[in-house]
């Protein structure tokens, strides 16, 4: 008989049932980020008893599956073809298969394919069972010491320059914690597109969550492209960037949001007319903004 309960109580005698992949169910799988050893019980009994294992990359997800002695063949579910494959999927689940979704590490759908099929599932009236584990979102947020409360999570920025500009003005008055992924190719433009939108704020950077080669190192965003550049291998792996929400030291009545105006205009104007302009635009008091926009030149020029 299948074993499918939400909850296990723990009476410290014997061991828990093993769960059975039900029929007409998808579930996502999260599996690890890097050390193999971190997948959890539960999504092994899932891996083990699913008909049906749709990976990102089947050879990524053999190789967990055979350190594990799972014999499934695994069947490529990828963002390129997600939406052909995920009819498939469907079908399958319709005709009362189990399905078990993973992706290459990590919880499917967070930054990479998934979100697309779960939908299109939900829509067809089947399940959708969540098997948590692996994030590396939250390994990165859990070991940052942010002082933020609350974060945005941005994914992979765009790569069209526009694009993420807009979306870092967007975020860059906002009072939280920016989190984002990066690839090694990308990870000294993304650090200097950060520091160029959201102005001299702490950034922690994660590298190699879980590996042999981990870190985490908190620095200035303004000191980030050097501290990169010094070393190549700090541009290798796989990225989680956390930038810390800006600390207020603005002078009463000046807004972030007018902070942000300034050091827009600043780069344009003198800092007199920067001041006027942002005054008319957020009300905020010009003689502040002028010392502001003096500062900031000041510190420029030093």
């Amino acid at each position: 008989m299948a074993h499918t309960g939400t909850s296990d109580a723990l009476t410290g005698e014997g061991a828990l049932p093993a769960f059975h992949a039900e029929p007409g169910a998808l579930y996502v799988v999260a599996t690890p980020i890097g050390n193999l050893r971190d997948v959890t019980l539960r999504a092994l009994d899932i891996l083990r008893s699913a008909d049906i294992v749709a990976a990102e990359d089947t050879r990524v997800t053999a190789t967990l599956l055979r350190r594990h002695g799972i014999a499934a063949r695994p069947m490529s579910l990828r963002a390129h073809n997600e939406a052909l494959q995920s009819g498939t999927v469907i079908a399958a689940l319709a005709g009362g298969k189990s399905v078990a979704l993973v992706s290459d590490a990590g919880t499917p759908a967070v930054s990479d394919p998934g979100a697309r099929l779960v939908r299109a599932v939900r829509e067809a009236g089947l399940r959708v069972v969540p098997i948590p584990g692996p994030s590396a979102l939250a390994t990165a947020i859990a070991a940052a010491g942010l002082r933020a409360e609350r974060f945005v999570f941005l994914g992979f920025l765009p790569q069209q320059h526009k694009a993420r500009t807009d979306l870092l003005e967007a975020c860059a008055a906002l009072p939280l914690a920016l989190v984002l992924y990066e690839a090694p190719h990308r990870v000294r433009a993304t650090v200097a597109a950060l520091h160029a939108s959201l102005g001299e704020r702490e950034l922690v950077v994660a590298r190699e969550l879980t590996k042999a080669f981990e870190t985490l190192t908190a620095l200035p965003l303004g000191d980030a492209p050097a501290w990169f550049a010094a070393d190549a291998h700090r541009e290798r792996g796989e990225f989680v960037l956390m930038v810390d929400a800006p600390v207020d030291t603005s002078p009463a009545g000046v807004s972030a949001e007018a902070q942000r105006w300034l050091r827009v205009l600043s780069g344009e104007l003198p800092p007199a007319r920067a001041a006027r302009v942002v005054a008319e635009m957020t009300g905020a008091p010009r003689d502040a903004l002028y010392r502001l926009a003096m500062a900031a030149r000041a510190g420029d020029e030093a």
